[in-house]
């Protein structure tokens, strides 16, 4: 394991008045052992199809690797078509685990160039036209329903394109990753005879980094997937405990549990002090207020439950945030993701001699500075009262990138059991997507739209 949880700043050892007691741990071992039953009573079935990854994609895993290597020999550009988790998981994997300026890098020394389109702006999609050349670009459209309205519109604008500029061969382009069963895009993708991966039944938007949907844009660029399967699969065994002293994963939700439930903390900040694992907060955010943000619990009562994540950047952000999560509300708890080892580091060079404000810093190294300067935010952080728990990675690579993966995605299931909510539904995103389609006048939801016709209208009043 090249991962430790570390949550000595969440206890009452150290947080005085703030703290968990480990009296207050022991009560909610009951029903933390009752999650972690239900967990592997229902692993693999059901929408936890994604606890299985690990250990079932050998034969899928041996044709990405060839798929990508035909990419990388055939085309200068990949591009993701996608949203949510088709989009947040493989940026947050290419971020960790390919270079940091991949795309600005010679090509001698990188492999095609990466890019994922997220979002619908129409400014970014003719920004894209405008950096790559379509005819040397291989786009994977990711969308489980085949209906996901911002993916089928960007795959609508680039199948246009490509059968204006490639002509006959416009399907040798596209490789589509959905429903093997139902949807749109499986439709469209043995239409055209598309190059074609699924996405398993049991598996959310949220928790598919680990099968094609993640693994196509990594392999493509590179990553060793087999590592990054095999980090997940160490995380998953080192949880097989029940005992919350013994399970990292189950701790770290017993501890978010007690703080949402008993101690007022609504927010979750996740701070990595690495760039490389910046995105993994964006990935986290999706991961974590999703699952656990729902109005009802599983017995139809009003519950309103969650924690708000929010994405920070140690250091960064010591220089934004980290005022208010020292010495505002005690609403918060802080996630340090730190790394140990990096895997390039720089030399302080000698200078500034007259000024010892500066000069003390000569002779240390970039990764010493950012990694006392995690320590000294964890300090201030306790010494003001506010709880804070750090996970450690040994080094950035494809194995630890894979067990941070896996330790976030256990801990939702469990936490999302422990509040008895539904941790795989999202009614609220649903609300949305449903507005959306009645304001385009789609057949089926015209009660929708009458819906919204009767709403309340502006008051001009409050538009200054």
């Amino acid at each position: 394991m090249q991962l430790k949880f570390d949550f000595n700043n969440m206890m009452d050892g150290t947080l005085k008045e703030q703290g968990i007691s480990e009296k207050e741990l022991d009560a909610v071992k009951g029903i933390a052992k009752d999650a972690y039953a239900y967990f592997e009573k229902n692993r693999g079935t059901g929408w936890m199809g994604w606890s299985e990854l690990p250990y079932n994609q050998a034969e899928i895993v041996g044709d990405i690797i060839c798929t990508a290597a035909e990419v990388r020999a055939n085309f200068k550009n990949f591009v993701v078509l996608g949203i949510g988790g088709s989009a947040l998981g493989p940026m947050a994997v290419f971020n960790a685990l390919c270079h940091l300026r991949y795309n600005e890098l010679d090509p001698s020394k990188r492999g095609v160039r990466f890019y994922v389109e997220d979002n619908v702006d129409p400014e970014r999609m003719y920004a894209l036209l405008d950096v790559i050349d379509v005819k040397e670009t291989m786009f994977n459209v990711i969308t489980k329903s085949g209906a996901t309205s911002e993916t089928m519109s960007q795959y609508l604008i680039i199948t246009d394109i490509l059968k204006k500029k490639c002509g006959k061969d416009w399907a040798k382009h596209i490789i589509a990753t959905t429903s093997e069963s139902k949807g749109n895009l499986i439709k469209l993708a043995k239409k055209e005879g598309f190059k074609t991966y699924f996405i398993p039944d049991g598996v959310g938007g949220r928790f598919s980094e680990l099968c094609p949907v993640g693994l196509l844009p990594a392999a493509v660029l590179g990553i060793d997937i087999v590592g990054l399967l095999r980090g997940a699969a160490n995380m998953d065994k080192a949880a097989n405990s029940s005992d919350i002293y013994k399970n990292a994963p189950l701790m770290a939700a017993a501890l978010q549990y007690i703080a949402m439930e008993k101690k007022g903390k609504n927010i979750s900040i996740m701070m990595p002090y690495a760039d490389s694992l910046k995105l993994m907060a964006d990935w986290y955010c999706q991961l974590w207020g999703e699952s656990l943000g729902k109005a009802k619990d599983l017995d139809g009562n009003i519950a309103h439950k969650g924690q708000t994540p929010v994405k920070a950047l140690g250091v960064t952000d010591q220089h934004s945030q980290v005022q208010l999560y020292t010495e505002g509300p005690y609403d918060k708890v802080i996630t340090i993701i730190g790394v140990e080892n990096f895997r390039k580091d720089m030399l302080i060079a000698d200078g500034a001699e007259e000024f010892a404000d500066v000069n003390f810093l000569c002779g240390h190294t970039m990764g010493e500075l950012i990694n006392t300067e995690r320590r000294a935010t964890e300090y201030a952080l306790t010494r003001s009262g506010h709880m804070n728990r750090t996970i450690m990675l040994d080094s950035v690579n494809a194995e630890s990138i894979g067990e941070l993966l896996m330790f976030f995605m256990l801990e939702t299931a469990y936490c999302g059991k422990m509040l008895n909510i539904d941790t795989f539904n999202q009614p609220g995103v649903e609300e949305g997507k449903n507005a959306t389609y009645a304001m385009f006048d789609r057949k089926g939801y015209e009660a929708k739209k009458a819906e919204l016709e009767a709403a309340p209208q502006k008051n001009e009043r409050y538009i200054i």
